[in-house]
């Protein structure tokens, strides 16, 4: 329970930093003279209810939800929204576990150019009411209790309102922009499409995202009952509760309801990481594909809201700058070329500057086909070397410095690691989209999980991880061959000239939970009636 002093005091301190953003559009620059670091003291001294700046105003308010539950919010807007004007309205539900001020850098921002913003913590967050429903029907109806809330309140325009977020507030967006037509435009940043696809891809459980999401639910928040015996049961690998779990999430997909977010003609900018260790772009990419109103894909290098994060600090950003263009195409009518341009918009891991492409089935113009015609036999008992990394901190590690997880493959132990290379390539290879695994496996277990890596390997065998996914199996007869088709996270890559790719399998890796029995054996095979085989999607 939260006591009145600990209250009062939290509502101090949100409005003394979003006092700071208002006042210098970023936390640091804002306090280095005493002019503007008078500001943010006299507005707190004044009271939480209102923070001003030369051209915004912020306030803190408690806005009913869906059943009467309180969410903590505040409505960020521009300094003459008093005057009788009407402005499009954007609604910003926040990020897992982050506090009520996450946005305000950017609501200022867009608050300037025109706008009312309201932000709010989604339930069971931080001040707000209820308990965590993971984006769950009570979530969506909150949405559109925030929009009733803020015509009534505010000078926002019913005819032009916009839904945008960060990861939880991306999944929300999406999903409210289906079950509310007043949602005319959505960018979800970072978020997912297809929940089951993004933490239980190839029938394996992403450990660390889902233990780093319960971790942090149970930190800032105050999970369901639900939520919490969905964790348990998912963490543990009950697989009599499977079928429930994917209906939970199910529940919880935009992809679910894509007929209604078509039918309503939403204006829907997707953005992602291509090294997002909780939603992979994958499911963004096929979703994308469905939806048949305005739309816009953005992939670029980084892990799990990494690409924003400076911008939510006020630093320029383009995922940022991008999202406004897109929200004043379609809330404001502004003619200022975006939906001229490509709208598939993709940045390569290696190099700088953005790729266009007329759809996501048109960035690869071909493929390189590597031959896995080797028989290999690997233990499942203990982990190679080869892994994915680790979950947000790779990506990062990726995207600021280009530095993606390593491996020494000329060292990896072929007893617990299957190691196929092509030729080196006499030109670059730039890799774009979906790389694929077909393969024959044979297990002397009935049940199992192996993980495919896909490196770029130098001269002196270092290999950098490109992509990868994990897949498992149950309940398969020991002995007996199956086939199998694996689908790696979607990238951009580019090999350069004199490297050769390298394909490793093994079967644990500390990102995911495995299923291999002790004394588990995998044996990958080529059949001559069914080859195996590695797909690499390259643009020439």
């Amino acid at each position: 329970m939260t006591t009145p002093v600990r209250k009062t005091l939290r509502t101090a301190a949100i409005a003394a930093v979003s006092a700071t953003v208002l006042a210098g559009g970023t936390f640091g620059p804002a306090a280095t003279t005493p002019a503007t670091a008078a500001t943010p003291t006299s507005a707190v001294a004044a009271g939480p209810g209102a923070v001003s700046a030369s051209s915004a105003s912020v306030r803190f308010v408690d806005i009913p939800g869906d059943g009467g539950v309180k969410l903590a919010a505040n409505v960020v807007a521009p300094a003459d929204a008093a005057a009788g004007h009407r402005y499009p309205l954007v609604v910003l539900p926040t990020s897992w576990a982050t506090p009520q001020i996450e946005y305000l850098a950017q609501a200022k921002k867009l608050a300037d150019s025109g706008y009312v913003v309201v932000s709010y913590n989604p339930r069971g967050f931080w001040q707000s009411g209820g308990r965590i429903e993971t984006a769950g029907p009570p979530d969506v109806a909150d949405a559109s209790k925030v929009i009733d809330w803020a015509l009534a309140h505010t000078a926002a325009d019913p005819d032009h309102i916009g839904m945008a977020g960060v990861s939880y507030g991306a999944g929300i967006s999406l999903l409210a922009s289906a079950a509310d037509p007043r949602v005319k435009a959505v960018v979800a940043m970072s978020g997912w499409a297809d929940l089951i696809d993004s933490i239980y891809s190839g029938r394996t459980q992403h450990r660390q995202a889902a233990g780093l999401l319960g971790g942090l639910g149970s930190l800032t928040g105050r999970p369901s009952e639900e939520m919490k015996q969905i964790l348990k049961d998912f963490l543990g690998s009950d697989l009599t509760k499977e079928k429930e779990m994917i209906e939970w999430g199910r529940k919880r997909s935009p992809a679910t309801y894509l007929d209604r977010i078509n039918a309503n003609g939403t204006a829907v900018m997707l953005g992602n990481a291509w090294g997002d260790s909780i939603f992979p772009p994958n499911s963004y990419a096929r979703f994308y594909d469905k939806l048949t109103g305005p739309k816009r894909l953005e992939l670029r290098p980084g892990d799990h809201a990494t690409p924003e994060i400076t911008g939510l600090l006020g630093v320029p950003n383009d995922t940022w700058d991008h999202s406004r263009r897109w929200l004043d195409r379609y809330l404001k009518g502004d003619r200022n070329g975006i939906d001229r341009e490509q709208p598939v918009q993709l940045a390569s891991r290696t190099k700088d500057g953005y790729e266009g492409y007329p759809s996501w089935s048109a960035v690869p113009s071909g493929h390189r086909r590597i031959a896995l015609d080797r028989t290999e036999r690997i233990s499942a008992d203990h982990n190679s070397g080869a892994d994915g990394g680790t979950a947000i901190l790779s990506g990062a590690l990726d995207q600021f410095f280009k530095l993606p997880p390593l491996a020494s493959i000329p060292l990896l132990p072929r007893s617990f690691a299957a190691v196929w290379q092509s030729e080196r390539y006499a030109t670059e290879q730039r890799i774009r989209g979906d790389v694929t695994l077909h393969t024959t496996m044979t297990s002397n277990k009935s049940s199992g999980t192996a993980v495919a890596y896909l490196y770029d390997v130098g001269a002196l065998g270092l290999g950098k991880l490109i992509t990868h996914a994990p897949v498992t199996f149950h309940d398969r007869t020991p002995g007996t061959p199956f086939g199998v088709d694996l689908e790696l996270f979607s990238t951009a890559y580019d090999v350069p000239a004199g490297h050769r790719l390298a394909l490793v399998v093994d079967a644990k890796d500390p990102l995911y939970n495995e299923h291999n029995p002790d004394g588990a054996r995998l044996t990958f095979s080529s059949p001559a009636d069914d080859p195996s085989s590695l797909s690499v999607p390259v643009r020439d």
